[in-house]
């Protein structure tokens, strides 16, 4: 897996379908793994369960991270992200549903780059992914280890 892929957890399909076509339609051509469930996003970033024996050195260049997700939730696979040195440079866009002011504190708290929330409209949304897409995969400026 190449260094510039985008870990997306998102455990709605719809959803899924959504961000990825968005990045289709944004042109980036950036490979994404979509993790369907906490536990399963931790598991792929740490090389557990299923990914025993993944190459854990190729790490993502984003992770999109939704809050509400079965079995683990946004705020602790977050914690366990930026509480990780493996992993705690990693930049992690939280993209949820969620309006509340408490999210969006402790999502900040925890350690989250940015806090958007989706979209409700198609075209905004692609609009959205696009502008995250350009700032975090080509504007911004990873940690060597990253690149």
């Amino acid at each position: 897996m190449e260094s510039k892929y985008i870990l997306l957890v998102e455990d709605n399909p719809d959803d899924v379908l959504l961000t990825t076509r968005a990045f289709q339609k944004g042109n980036f051509a950036n490979p994404i793994h979509i993790a369907t469930d906490g536990l399963e996003a931790i598991d792929f970033l740490f090389g557990k369960g299923e990914f025993e024996g993944r190459d854990i050195s190729q790490l993502p260049a984003l992770i999109l991270l939704d809050l509400k997700l079965p079995k683990i939730s946004g705020f602790e696979v977050l914690q366990k992200i930026k509480n990780e040195e493996l992993t705690k440079l990693i930049p992690v866009v939280i993209l949820t549903s969620s309006k509340t002011e408490e999210d969006v504190l402790k999502g900040y708290e925890l350690g989250a780059n940015s806090y958007i929330r989706k979209p409700i409209d198609f075209e905004s949304f692609v609009e959205t992914v696009k502008q995250l897409g350009f700032y975090w995969l080509l504007v911004n400026e990873l940690p060597p280890v990253h690149q």
